[in-house]
């Protein structure tokens, strides 16, 4: 983080400085934290109240760990009753906003730095996790810890730049119109990419369509020095091309695609390998074609991949380097499509950090690829698909019978909001143990040890609240000898402010 002073501070977020201390106005703060365990000598501790706790309750923790200023919405008292040196605001995010605002502003008058900002209904951790990866051995790059993409993370990744940054990557996600024209004032980027349009938070959005709208404020945010990176193959979001000033350059795994003489990146013969890994030709503007195979599981991270090859070659990345540095890019975040092989010759997937139709749909087929060329038993563990409003119960439906269309092996559905997806799947045609309705984690985790066999692949996926992504862990640490039910990992605790 660059350096503020507990004054400039107080006057970018007109906010008041209170503190006993007479050199306060001249502290200076070298980081920023919404934990309070991870605070450090000279941290900003910003005290933002929460959907489970409130951050003022651990300013004292905060201080004990080093942090010096506290960015709050009101004075917290010291022990003798004097109130923690604080900078106090009747917002402390939006305070939050504001400070990021002003370090792109100094970053960018100190030198040349490079804003990319990503959005999608899916994959924008995975590409984010790409293009940092392709960057990294460019320059100094900043990218987001985790999917830290709205309007607390977003703050917390521009404070991880500093004076050296060359490439700042911004995940940018929304849960109504106009999360994403605020994150994109904050940031001003220079790239914009946009993936896909889905169907998550259809619930919130009330429709695809303001979906699709919200997801354009990106491109629409951007200077007509800009490029909009833009995915051919989604036709919500080659239509966002009349949104924006900004060039064009285009990414696709169609031959047939033409762009008028925008860039455009494709994958030509797109494909996996027998261990489902993306397998394709990277073809760039300029007609150089480089054979690319991704660490990386299942034939949808293809438009992940395509993404970032597209926004490195916009800040000018060599193509080859660009593909070199794809072949050996693994998943840099937990939970997305994350493969381990038991000593027992169980394959266990986990992908529950996120799940909506689409991405639901992506890994199943992947689930299915892998069962047929390997000829083992598949295992489905699915969860609920939150917030998707007045669709759940026909989506839920949906997916249940498309599980039984593609031939996998066992169903598991955990939860009592998931009985419509076990619904699906026997009116498809799903009978005896081929599906089964569980009402909660535990009982899938039972199920789960006293069936698995070697040679088995399970996949579990779910929304993040359904927590599937726990279990996933530890059905990965068991073999088939090993009990059923372990504690809960304390990776799934309500994390501390």
């Amino acid at each position: 983080m660059i350096e503020f002073s507990a004054a400039e501070i107080a006057a970018l977020t007109g906010g008041a400085l209170v503190g006993t201390d007479p050199g306060l106005p001249a502290v200076t703060v070298t980081s920023a934290a919404t934990d309070s365990r991870e605070c450090t000598p000279g941290s900003l501790f910003v005290a933002k109240p929460g959907e489970e706790s409130d951050g003022h309750l651990f300013v004292g923790a905060a201080f004990e760990r080093g942090a010096v200023l506290a960015l709050a919405e009101h004075e917290v008292a010291r022990p003798d009753g004097a109130p923690f040196p604080s900078v106090v605001v009747p917002d402390a995010v939006l305070a939050m906003g504001t400070l990021a605002a002003e370090t792109v502003r100094r970053l960018r008058a100190h030198g040349d730095v490079t804003v990319i900002g990503i959005t999608g209904s899916a994959g924008k951790t995975t590409t984010k996790d790409l293009l940092a990866g392709i960057l990294a051995a460019e320059a100094p790059t900043v990218a987001p810890r985790g999917s830290y993409n709205g309007e607390v993370g977003v703050p917390l990744t521009v404070f991880e730049a500093d004076w050296d940054t060359r490439y700042l990557v911004i995940e940018m996600g929304a849960t109504k119109p106009g999360h994403i024209a605020y994150l994109a004032s904050l940031v001003q980027p220079d790239v914009g990419v946009v993936l896909g349009v889905g169907s998550a938070h259809a619930g919130e959005f009330g429709g695809v369509e303001n979906i699709a709208r919200a997801k354009g404020e990106l491109v629409e945010a951007l200077s007509p020095a800009g490029t909009a990176i833009i995915n051919a193959d989604d036709e919500r979001v080659l239509a966002m091309q009349d949104r924006t000033r900004a060039r064009l350059a285009f990414f696709t795994a169609s031959d047939d695609f033409t762009a008028g003489g925008s860039a455009v990146v494709r994958a030509r013969n797109s494909t996996t390998t027998p261990e489902g890994n993306p397998s394709f030709t990277l073809v760039f503007p300029d007609g150089s074609e480089h054979d690319v195979v991704s660490p990386l599981l299942g034939l949808h991270h293809t438009t992940n991949l395509l993404a970032a090859a597209t926004a490195a070659h916009a800040v000018g990345c060599a193509p080859s380097a660009i593909a070199a540095r794809l072949r050996t890019l693994a998943a840099a975040s937990r939970w997305r499509m994350e493969r381990t092989e038991r000593a027992d010759g169980v394959t266990v997937i986990n992908d529950a950090y996120n799940a909506n139709p689409e991405s639901m749909r992506a890994a199943l087929r992947t689930l299915a690829e892998l069962g047929r060329a390997g000829h083992r038993r598949t295992w489905a563990v699915l969860g609920e698909m939150l917030e998707l409003g007045d669709s759940s119960i026909e989506e839920h439906d949906l997916l249940g019978r498309v599980v039984v269309r593609l031939n996998i092996s066992k169903l598991i559905c955990v939860g009592p909001n998931t009985r419509a997806l076990f619904n699906g799947a026997v009116l498809e045609g799903s009978w005896g143990s081929e599906a089964v309705h569980v009402d909660d984690v535990e009982a899938a985790e039972r199920l789960l040890a006293a069936e698995l066999a070697p040679g088995d692949i399970v996949l579990l996926k779910s929304s993040n609240g359904a927590g599937l992504r726990f279990l996933g862990d530890r059905v990965a640490r068991q073999s088939s000898a090993e009990s059923a039910v372990s504690a809960p990992d304390a990776a799934g605790k309500a994390p501390q402010p």
